[in-house]
């Protein structure tokens, strides 16, 4: 009898450390965001092309010195209710619920913060575990954090290209040889409509589908100018 207790106790200290480690990881992102209201954080999708080698270009660029456009026309995109949800958009979730027959079907319903929760701490792809992590993270990023800091982080976040072009800089660079900050209406909405799929879709060389997806945001953008009054506020 004796003989089988230091086994049993060492399972014991293993299973210990790995429950411990687990709790770990899954509170650093609630330990990171309020850091991340005055610290520019790396997106999950960067640090694994580092890891790999793979390249990355990004620039972090203040909200200022963004074209207003740009984030207007993500908004008009992505998420049209973001001034007045509380990081998840219950209506649109639901409508996304219903017209999808499993997870991996749905379509639409994620709203900015979430998909900057997922950017920062999580990995691409459709899981229920993966949204299961992501709706309480995007709670708390939005009670953190003000609105214009979640799309500043957002806008330098995204990956914008196919060759490791992450945020707004980079990809007014790639897309049009311009600054961020010089971005027209036209190219901002470009650049909206590439965000779902910056592998397959391009602003720079726009075929009929990105052309015609990037008028309809124009439109958008057009009809409602109030959609960023949370984003214009100063901090």
């Amino acid at each position: 009898m004796t003989s089988a207790s230091p086994p049993r106790s060492s399972l014991v200290r293993l299973l210990r450390a790995i429950l411990i480690l687990v709790l770990f990881l899954l509170l650093l992102p609630y330990l990171l965001v309020p850091l991340y209201r005055f610290v520019d954080p790396v997106s999950t999708l960067m640090l694994w092309r580092w890891v790999r080698g793979a390249p990355v270009e990004r620039y972090v660029v203040p909200l200022g010195r963004i074209s207003p456009a740009l984030s207007l026309a993500v908004i008009a995109s992505e998420d049209a209710r973001f001034c007045s949800h509380a990081g998840i958009d219950w209506q649109e979730l639901q409508t996304a619920m219903d017209d999808a027959d499993d997870i991996s079907e749905m379509r639409g319903g994620s709203t900015i913060t979430q998909q900057t929760a997922k950017n920062l701490f999580l990995w691409p792809g459709r899981s229920y575990v993966r949204k299961a992590l992501e709706a309480p993270l995007a709670l708390w990023i939005d009670l953190v954090l003000p609105k214009r800091r979640v799309i500043e982080i957002y806008l330098n976040i995204a990956e914008w290209g196919p060759n490791g072009e992450f945020g707004a800089e980079a990809a007014a660079r790639r897309a049009f040889n311009k600054p961020a900050r010089s971005l027209s209406a036209g190219e901002a909405a470009l650049l909206a409509v590439v965000l779902p799929n910056p592998s397959r879709r391009s602003a720079r060389q726009p075929g009929p589908a990105v052309r015609r997806l990037a008028g309809v945001v124009q439109g958008r953008m057009a009809g409602s100018p109030a959609l960023d009054a949370c984003v214009r506020r100063t901090p």
